[in-house]
């Protein structure tokens, strides 16, 4: 029987085609993770193998999140949650203990923490350990057991990915290695806003002077200001830099007391969208050292 009305027979066709990919990911199992780095990390190890979700936007401040309704349906629906922990998302657990039934691995798991030296946070592991590049090595083999754990028919495509992914991330740490030798001998200062550089100025050999420990603390205060101003002074260090997800103007009040420079943003608990300087966690990590050898070279 011929069809007497092609239109409505290629309309047909659209209607399946886009219910085809509309659907394409109905059967691949659900991965959420709390923040946009470590959504990056993971979609690097899953390829296309699973449907990634992340529960807070680009640019966001993580530290006091506040998870929504929409949050809590996406969880639940989810096979297995990601998150960093050691403090860092405080409000996961209480979010989390609302959620039945879901996996959750966190990404942190074998990593020695190292502790929050002052404020309200004191002995409190520091949460940031992606910040350093062995330490991220960690987070991709963790993000790959979880993954292998949950679908274990595409265990092969997770561990060459992870493998992969890996090596991009040993290239980057051997690349500022080399560029750090132009400063070899020279006691190297890593001044911010936040005390989020840790683990990368351990890694680095930098000495490290933040005006607060942590995003959730009391944060410019004059006191914490003037302890900066007076360290900085005393040790001849001139550049100051803040992260992305706060304001810049208690870092660009030290510099400007200090007679020093602003050196600019560096980037921490959240990528940018596809249109910003550090969409991925790769590009993060050589941003943020162009910005702090940049910052060094005024010195």
């Amino acid at each position: 029987m011929k069809d007497k009305n092609p239109l409505s027979f290629f309309i047909f066709l659209l209607l399946m085609t886009w219910m085809q990919f509309a659907y394409a990911d109905l059967g691949k199992k659900k991965v959420i993770t709390t923040f946009t780095i470590l959504h990056d990390m993971a979609k690097n190890v899953a390829g296309d193998k699973l449907d990634l979700a992340c529960l807070t936007k680009y640019g966001a401040e993580i530290h006091g999140y506040e998870p929504t309704p929409q949050d809590l349906v996406k969880v639940q629906r989810a096979d297995l949650i990601l998150w960093n922990g050691l403090n860092l998302e405080l409000w996961f657990e209480k979010f989390f203990s609302k959620v039945k039934g879901v996996k959750r691995v966190m990404l942190t798991e074998g990593i020695q923490p190292l502790s929050i030296l002052e404020g309200p946070y004191l002995g409190k592991p520091n949460p940031h350990a992606w910040m350093s590049p062995d330490l991220a090595l960690i987070y991709v083999a963790n993000i790959k057991k979880g993954l292998v754990e949950l679908d274990p028919k595409n265990a092969f495509s997770y561990e060459e990915n992870a493998k992969k992914y890996s090596a991009k991330i040993l290239n980057i740490k051997m690349a500022i290695d080399k560029k750090l030798k132009k400063f070899k001998g020279k006691k190297m200062w890593l001044v911010t806003s936040e005390g989020a550089f840790s683990y990368l100025t351990k890694s680095l050999g930098f000495q490290e002077l933040f005006l607060w420990p942590i995003n959730a603390d009391q944060m410019g205060t004059p006191r914490q200001v003037q302890k900066v101003i007076d360290q900085m002074r005393l040790q001849k260090v001139k550049v100051i830099f803040s992260e992305s997800t706060i304001s810049d103007q208690s870092a660009k009040q030290v510099a400007k007391e200090i007679g020093g420079y602003y050196g600019g943003v560096l980037y921490v608990d959240s990528l940018t969208d596809e249109s910003g300087p550090v969409p991925t966690y790769l590009q993060l990590l050589e941003k943020n050292m162009e910005t702090i050898l940049s910052g060094l070279e005024k010195e």
